[in-house]
């Protein structure tokens, strides 16, 4: 008997092997699949899969980089789970290469820059409302925000936008870009903005601009709260307290509305996730605070 053959005498699935097992299920040794063979305790991604003595091989590197082959089959487990390993197929393959690209973009879309180096901040900045449109920013555009060396301010509120533009005082280098809230045609903020952007002589290097929802965490589409729309929320009644009385929540506290949009924060995957008010205002945004010196000011 070989020692390939002889490692199936005290295997804890060898009950299993030459019928079809409830247990185990089939898995494709895809490249970069970690498993760990039952008998020996040999845990390894497949680096290869081939034909050697009559019969199909997988190759599996340990994390030391130490490779070794067994007979492609049962006797494996995956995440402690039996499974029967098979070869791979061109419609598995280019499921893996479909997952592979999906993974090498950011929660924004655009590609991932690998190894890419820190950045030193740059000058420009993007400032928002509140905590929660700082963390939603962050989850889907984060990664392009720390490439590009751009950082996102808090502003805790919009009432003296005015004063925030002066005391920042932005130029052709130190450009200024502002995401409001529920900014629609009448209403509070839509004042407060066209004050903002009067302020003289800083107008052409400030973008100010908004969405309509009366919080960022209606900028979530609905649907991944089990929901086919968002609430309408009595006016008499805190908005974000309505929302989670509305969606069976704790309510009653600003714990309450923290531990909320945490909830509500991770259902949120990538941009698609959001709806496209905010999405289109959020890339303007950081397409004006990351455009190079103009001609002759570099």
């Amino acid at each position: 008997m070989n020692a390939w053959a002889s490692r199936y005498d005290s295997d804890p699935l060898a009950g299993d092997r030459g019928r079809p097992a409830s247990r185990a299920r089939s898995v494709e040794a895809e490249t970069g699949l970690v498993v760990e063979d039952a008998s020996t305790g040999w845990c390894g991604a497949v680096v290869a899969v081939e034909k050697a003595g009559g019969m199909r091989v997988v190759h599996l590197e340990d994390r030391r980089g130490r490779v070794k082959g067994f007979p492609l089959g049962p006797g494996f487990l995956l995440d402690g789970a039996p499974v029967v390993l098979t070869p791979p197929t061109a419609a598995g393959r280019a499921a893996l290469a479909t997952q592979r690209a999906a993974q090498s973009r950011t929660a924004s879309g655009s590609r991932t820059v690998a190894a890419a180096p820190a950045r030193v901040a740059a000058a420009s900045r993007l400032f928002v409302e509140g905590r929660h449109d700082a963390e939603l920013v962050e989850k889907v555009w984060g990664a392009d925000l720390r490439v590009e060396g751009v950082v996102v301010e808090v502003l805790d509120g919009v009432d003296d936008l005015a004063g925030v533009v002066r005391d920042f005082a932005p130029t052709a280098q130190r450009r200024m870009g502002v995401l409001v809230d529920h900014l629609v045609p009448g209403s509070k903020e839509s004042r407060i903005v066209a004050q903002a952007r009067a302020v003289r002589p800083y107008g052409e290097h400030v973008c100010i601009v908004g969405h309509p929802y009366v919080d960022v965490w209606q900028s979530v589409r609905p649907e991944r709260l089990g929901l086919q729309r968002w609430p309408v929320i009595d006016r008499r009644q805190s908005w974000k307290h309505g929302v989670l009385a509305h969606l069976g929540w704790p309510h009653e506290t600003q714990a309450d509305v923290a531990q909320g949009w945490k909830r509500i924060l991770g259902t949120v995957r990538t941009y698609a996730d959001l709806q496209p008010e905010l999405l289109g205002r959020v890339e303007e945004l950081i397409d004006f605070v990351t455009v190079g010196p103009e001609p002759g000011q570099g």
